[in-house]
């Protein structure tokens, strides 16, 4: 087995076959084929021994020990009727060495052939369990061995660790050559890696007449190349005594070897199977599943995180100590964000100067409100600004919706309003609410940026105006009132007060108090009202809201009407001064839409349902 026991490496050798067809003398045939060594009577000494499945095992890793096996009979290999001399002889095996790692080993193996099977001698931990420092060289060893060698031994005359040789009487070969073949096609030579626990075949041929000794190593499936790895030439006459034994040696361990010869061929089908290296091999079925399911596991859990911190990323708030007083004025960015199922589109009720309107219910009272989003980069003031904020959910009027509270998150700030559903009466409505502002509360509130889309409706279509917050900038009540002008204009007429000629290529645009203003003084002031309203609707009403919207958004604020007169004209309690009008624009008056800063806010449908609250900051 593959690995370390303490400091030293432990190695096995296996040989899978062996087949020695020679026949030494005439009528005398000596052949033998092991194809496996299961119910085999080969010998073996010291560690070796043959596995259940028919492997000859040399070693079994155990450090300082050798493994030699032997045929149990002597064979002839001289021939008597020609002086003695050694005839032609042929073996053929197949092995595998197995190490720590491919091309990492212990010493070798050895093929050889003895005089003797007493090789007790021999050393454990060198000379590859066949020879020993005191006899290896000696004349009289009678010994003929090919090695396998797998490690570089300077004392040897090794010339690497990984190469073929043939010993005659001594371990220091004779002739050796890195271990590869050469390719019968292209004449090429191709490596292999001993220790690499891939099974190899090794042809061994001597022959008689030319004295010539042919070594040949190739892959398992390869058939043998016609170009021998390593040969000599040496007279083994003067070498092998006539009754010589035919075994293996190894000092460490041999992987793996089945020994064929070169007629007949090595039947492959019959040979044992090398034990597995390392653990047994999981289910292609495993193969897959377990990276899959790992793969899964990992993607969870950095969806999980991801999730996690997109979650403390979505719901984080801005939150300073002084909050604390303004703490039941203070909504939860979750609540909002849950109450607008995440500032839908859906639920978009307008879209302000400085943000968007949202409807929303929250989730524990299952109150309608409007959420407003605002961008700020507000660094200095925000407490006053915030105390401001709440200070303005005091008002409290039929016709101003109702300020609720407030949510701060880095860069934008969130205002909570009362939600009412559309219904009628919204002009008067909101005139009510400004009045209420300028005249009717503890102090002066200027809006400042009345528009259609700033105004909600109650359930009985009453307007009702969102507050704003004055911070910078110059403005009046009698501002509100044109701007409150340009909004009965904007919501009667169905259109923008500002806007691109149709079908026109001129860059002056569309001015919609202009027009107006224009079919007042021709006497068509109906045909400007809303088509959509489909003549459900009161002629009388409708002129006088156009003309009190012109009147409102006259260029000259002294001509203007203050909130408490735009209620009592609008509820009938005084009656409409036409002639100012009548006077300010006779013979070519003066110019409305030319001299007048009007809001560009898209127009509102005639059901009036679109509200939007606007803050101004920073304007």
């Amino acid at each position: 087995m593959v690995g370390f026991n303490g400091v030293l490496l432990k190695l096995s050798f296996f040989f899978l076959c062996l087949n020695f067809p020679t026949t030494l003398a005439a009528g005398d045939d000596r052949r033998f084929i092991y194809s496996g060594f299961a119910g085999s009577d080969i010998i073996v000494n010291g560690l070796a021994e043959v596995t259940p499945n028919g492997l000859l095992h040399l070693t079994n890793g155990t450090a300082q020990l050798k493994g030699q096996a032997f045929h149990p009979t002597p064979l002839h290999f001289c021939n008597q009727s020609l002086d003695g001399t050694v005839q032609s002889f042929s073996a053929a095996f197949v092995f595998a060495i197995r190490s720590i790692a491919p091309g990492m080993s212990a010493h070798g193996l050895t093929f050889f052939i003895s005089p003797t099977k007493n090789m007790s001698s021999a050393f454990s931990n060198q000379f590859l369990g066949l020879l020993s420092k005191k006899n290896n060289g000696n004349s009289s060893n009678h010994i003929f061995a090919v090695e396998l060698d797998t490690v570089l031994s300077s004392d040897l005359l090794d010339a690497d660790d990984n190469h073929v040789g043939i010993d005659i009487n001594d371990l220091r070969s004779v002739k050796s050559h890195y271990a590869g073949y050469y390719d019968d096609t292209s004449g090429n030579f191709h490596n292999l890696t001993l220790a690499s626990f891939e099974a190899m075949q090794v042809w061994v041929d001597y022959d008689g007449g030319r004295r010539r000794i042919d070594v040949t190593l190739a892959p398992l499936q390869m058939a043998k190349p016609k170009k021998p790895l390593v040969s000599t030439t040496y007279d083994l006459s003067t070498v092998l005594k006539d009754r010589s034994y035919v075994g293996f040696s190894s000092s460490t361990g041999i992987l793996g070897t089945r020994i064929t010869t070169p007629a007949p061929a090595i039947d492959i089908s019959k040979l044992p199977k090398l034990p597995r290296i390392g653990p047994k091999p999981r289910s292609k079925l495993l193969d897959i599943i377990l990276p899959v399911a790992s793969a899964t596991f990992i993607l969870a859990l950095v969806t999980v995180i991801f999730l996690v911190i997109r979650r403390k990323i979505r719901y984080a708030e801005l939150r300073e100590d002084w909050e604390v007083e303004f703490g039941p004025h203070r909504f939860s960015y979750k609540d909002l964000f849950h109450a607008t199922e995440g500032f839908k589109n859906k639920h978009l009720l307008g879209v302000g100067g400085f943000g968007r309107v949202y409807k929303g219910v929250l989730r524990k009272s299952k109150s309608e409100v409007a959420v407003k989003r605002v961008s700020h980069e507000l660094r200095q003031g925000m407490k006053e600004f915030i105390a401001e904020v709440v200070s303005m959910g005091r008002l409290r009027h039929k016709n101003i919706v109702q300020l609720l509270g407030y949510c701060r998150r880095k860069g934008e700030l969130l205002l909570v309003y009362d939600y009412m559903p559309n219904r009628f009466r919204i002009i008067q409505g909101v005139a009510s609410g400004l009045f209420y502002l300028h005249e009717d509360w503890e102090q002066v509130v200027i809006h400042r940026d009345i528009k259609a889309s700033n105004v909600l409706l109650d359930s009985e279509m009453n307007g009702r105006l969102a507050p704003e917050l004055t911070r910078m900038g110059r403005a009046s009540t009698l501002t509100d009132v044109f701007a409150f002008g340009v909004f009965l204009l904007e919501v009667t007429c169905g259109r923008r007060p500002i806007a691109q000629q149709d079908g026109q290529d001129t860059d002056t645009p569309f001015m919609l108090v202009d027009w107006v203003l224009e079919h007042w003084q021709t006497g068509s002031l109906p045909n400007v009202v809303d088509t959509r309203l489909a003549n459900n609707y009161s002629v009388d009403e409708a002129c006088l809201t156009l003309k009190l919207g012109l009147l409102c958004s006259h260029p000259s604020p002294s001509a203007r009407p203050n909130m408490r007169q735009v209620v009592q004209y609008l509820d009938g309690n005084a009656t409409f001064p036409e002639q100012i009008l009548t006077e300010t624009t006779r013979g070519g008056g003066v110019a409305w839409g030319a001299n007048s800063a009007v809001s560009s806010s898209p127009p509102s449908s005639t059901s009036f349902g679109t509200i939007s609250v606007d803050l101004s900051v920073g304007r």
